[in-house]
């Protein structure tokens, strides 16, 4: 039997990092074997900082972030046997074919993820949606594909839309970073909204289409509570749904607008403060199964991980909610960030789900959850302020400025930082690069007697104190003294939320 399982995360944000420490670290009860994490390229201060931590976690580098040096690095560390798995996380690997290139290598069977001809499962929405139709997989009610430099097409569809189901979803359906989608909700809204879609996608329709028409996808709203699913698929078609987690896209607390637009993810906590076994019962047979099922039926499975995101329905029934229904909005094809990382922190077998995943038998092996456990992940983001007054993330930031990091008071509250946007150099240390620059993770067991909200409001207070106390600091270059840091002070409240709406139900 093989001694170590070593399972290498292609990518250089904060996910592919939080996995391979807890492949590395989480012990399985039911699963023998050593498992390994690895990070495949990762950032200059993720080996920094897994070196003074004492993280047990490999790191092999590429040449450059493009597709062939991460192929000429894995079919490398396949060869060599220090890895023998390996997971993709950004969907641009997928898109520019580092499956193909890696099975033309003979070494498809290693790693994970859809290849070229599949990637349009999240690349083109559109394309999703005629897939998800054949598949009988629930959708909006009514969505439509036109030019999108036709006005009045976009504008009939919208208020039909807007008369029927109260409001309209216009998609820029390509890959947008999350950021594609914006929501219509009255008359006076229209123009502005088809404008700004217009005005963000210009010169990306320009690239792909040139004078042929524009394709935007227009959805009718959906309601209801917003859930993403992590499912992980076998090249057999059995799959398993892993613990369910919440998004917080808005840079700020309240409704996305101009003012509050939608970014790479400010948090998540896990589980979704909605989750109950009935509801992964309702995903498995309306959305994972059949999902499944057509990717079979036309020649596009093999190990990979899915990720819907759904609307969910709940009714009030013989005392309590119960779920109603459920619709995909989109499918992605890689773990979420940062909606994973408190997903994997819940798991004690991560490393046997993914060994199974590549040996066709996750019909096999549950997943090992830490079900009185709830985790919180908060981005820490560069705010504003600097030499030309920046607006801070997701705008204009300030960059190269030093992280200073109190190990020791993180260690003592149990607060694990996992750095994303940040660099490291000999002449410089540690340093942010004005996006998302780190996370902090916790987790909770919520004791006999304390609800989840009550669990949730002492970690997202311990957060909250660790960056009033400037104990993670961007050090900005006007004030040696402050701190550049931002973050969302609302992450883990919906669990709270959740059980006034439950409450008497």
């Amino acid at each position: 039997m093989q001694d170590t399982w070593r399972i290498g995360f292609a990518g250089t944000d904060g996910r592919t990092l939080l996995s391979a420490l807890v492949v590395s670290t989480a012990r399985s009860l039911a699963s023998d074997g050593q498992y390994r994490g690895t990070v495949v390229r990762g950032t200059p201060s993720m080996p920094e900082l897994a070196g003074r931590l004492g993280w047990p976690v490999d790191f092999i580098d590429t040449e450059d972030n493009s597709v062939a040096s991460y192929a000429e690095a894995l079919a490398r560390s396949f060869e060599t046997g220090s890895l023998h798995f390996a997971l993709p996380m950004p969907e641009a690997l997928l898109f520019n074919g580092l499956v193909d290139e890696l099975d033309a290598a003979g070494h498809g069977g290693k790693v994970a993820g859809l290849t070229s001809q599949g990637a349009f499962i999240e690349g083109d929405k559109i394309a999703c949606k005629k897939l998800c139709e054949r598949g009988g997989i629930p959708v909006a009610d009514s969505w439509a594909e036109v030019d999108a430099r036709s006005f009045s097409e976009v504008r009939r569809i919208c208020l039909d839309y807007l008369h029927s189901y109260g409001g309209a979803v216009l998609k820029y359906p390509y890959s947008a970073g999350g950021k594609g989608a914006r929501l219509v909700l009255n008359a006076w809204e229209l123009t502005a909204v088809y404008q700004g879609i217009l005005q963000d996608y210009k010169k990306d329709y320009k690239k792909r289409f040139k004078s042929a028409p524009w394709p935007l996808l227009i959805e009718s709203r959906m309601s209801g509570a917003e859930i993403s699913f992590t499912i992980l698929v076998d090249a057999r078609g059995n799959s398993r749904i892993l613990p369910t987690a919440m998004d917080y896209p808005e840079r700020f607390a309240g409704p996305a607008d101009k003012d509050n637009p939608i970014t790479g993810g400010m948090g998540s906590i896990s589980p979704h403060p909605l989750e109950d076994p009935e509801l992964i019962e309702l995903v498995e047979r309306d959305i994972a199964e059949p999902l499944v099922r057509i990717m079979q039926q036309e020649g596009l499975l093999r190990p990979c991980v899915l990720y819907p995101g759904c609307f969910v329905s709940f009714v009030e029934e013989n005392g309590r909610l119960r779920p109603r229904a459920v619709r995909v909005c989109e499918v992605n094809i890689r773990p979420g960030e940062p909606e994973f990382q408190p997903v994997a922190r819940r798991l004690c077998n991560l490393g046997p789900l993914i060994r199974a995943m590549f040996e066709g038998r996750l019909n096999e092996v549950q997943p090992e959850v830490r079900e009185d456990q709830i985790s919180l992940c908060v981005g820490l983001v560069a705010g504003p302020g600097g030499p030309d007054g920046q607006k801070g993330y997701p705008w204009s930031v300030t960059k190269l400025e030093p992280v200073e990091i109190d190990f020791d008071y993180l260690d003592k509250k149990n607060l694990q930082l996992i750095p994303s946007g940040m660099g490291f150099s000999q002449e410089k240390g540690l340093y942010s690069d004005g996006t998302r620059v780190a996370y902090l993770n916790v987790n909770a067991t919520v004791k006999p007697g304390q609800s989840k909200g009550e669990a949730a409001e002492k970690l997202r207070t311990r957060i909250l104190n660790a960056m009033s106390g400037g104990r993670v600091r961007v050090i900005p270059r006007e004030d040696p003294q402050g701190n550049r840091l931002a973050l969302r002070e609302d992450i883990g409240i919906h669990f709270r939320l959740a059980e006034e709406l439950t409450a008497g139900a």
